[in-house]
């Protein structure tokens, strides 16, 4: 959680524009625009055909520090609804947001009950990654349904089936890959990451957690966090360590080199991957991360 970027003068001039710009009256479907990659994907899920959905951040971006470009704006001007996460995590989308036009918009975390960021300087706010937590997740797609038929009623009934599709659809995704994990000794569930961005998951797995930075900022994998790491990882036998995809996972590796640990691989959380990685979906994140830790934690 980032403080917010100062914008670039083309952004600002680009904004004067904004303000002025109608949207065309059509009968094209809504367009509906995300902050990032994982909620575009719930959204479509949630829209189907009904909606056109896209997102600001790209694929892969690492999303707390992003910029903001001119290209993004005039790519949002159009919207009929703007989605975001909420919990302080779009700091850097505030200017953003308040040079569109009077869009509508829908924080998706709204009735989540978060998890506080245990130390570092964001001790006791939000951590913002609640999209990891099953539970929450149903909250996120019930949030998506109400926002898209505030603005376009007529789809309701669409939205709503759609929604409950989808939730079936996450649970049956989760559910046995929690399984996997809680079979494991309970000496064994630890989950080390780089970023506290697992926090939920953690919780929903009975798994403890140990990372080396509570939230990507200015300082990520200094020797004071790497050694507090390795000291953690001795005292409790870790068995395996891991780090998500947008940020080096060097600081991991020297974990694991100088515990023993494994690096259990790359999990991913703030951004989904092109149609041709990893993970293309919402779905695909969690099965793969999941996966990643149940595989890394039963072999390590």
């Amino acid at each position: 959680m980032p403080r917010p970027c100062r914008r670039p003068l083309a952004i600002a001039i680009l904004a004067a524009f904004a303000g002025s710009a109608a949207a065309a009256q059509s009968d094209d479907p809504p367009k509906v625009v995300t902050t990032f990659t994982v909620l575009a994907d719930m959204a479509r899920n949630v829209a189907g055909d009904a909606a056109e959905v896209v997102s600001v951040t790209r694929p892969g971006a690492e999303i707390h520090g992003y910029q903001p470009t001119p290209q993004d704006i005039v790519r949002a001007l159009d919207a009929d609804l703007v989605l975001r996460n909420g919990l302080n995590l779009e700091l850097w989308f505030e200017q953003f947001l308040a040079n569109l036009r009077d869009v509508p918009s829908a924080t998706l975390s709204d009735g989540i009950d978060p998890i506080p960021v245990a130390e570092g300087a964001y001790e006791g706010q939000s951590n913002p990654h609640a999209w990891m937590g099953l539970e929450n997740a149903m909250v996120y797609v019930d949030n998506i349904a109400a926002a898209l038929s505030a603005i376009d009623p007529d789809s309701a009934a669409t939205y709503a089936e759609n929604a409950d599709r989808y939730k079936a659809e996450i649970r049956a995704t989760i559910a046995p890959l929690r399984d996997r994990v809680a079979a494991l000794p309970a000496d064994r569930r630890w989950l080390v990451t780089c970023e506290g961005a697992f926090s939920y998951l953690a919780r929903d797995f009975g798994m403890r957690e140990l990372y080396l930075w509570p939230m990507n900022a200015d300082q990520t994998g200094t020797p004071q966090q790497v050694r507090r790491v390795i000291d953690g990882v001795r005292d409790h036998d870790v068995p395996a360590v891991f780090c998500e995809s947008t940020v080096p996972d060097d600081p991991a590796r020297q974990v694991a080199r100088e515990t023993g640990a494994a690096f259990g691989g790359i999990l991913y959380v703030d951004s989904l991957s092109g149609p041709d990685g990893p993970v293309p979906t919402y779905l695909d994140l969690l099965r793969v991360t999941a996966g990643t830790i149940a595989d890394g934690l039963s072999d390590g």
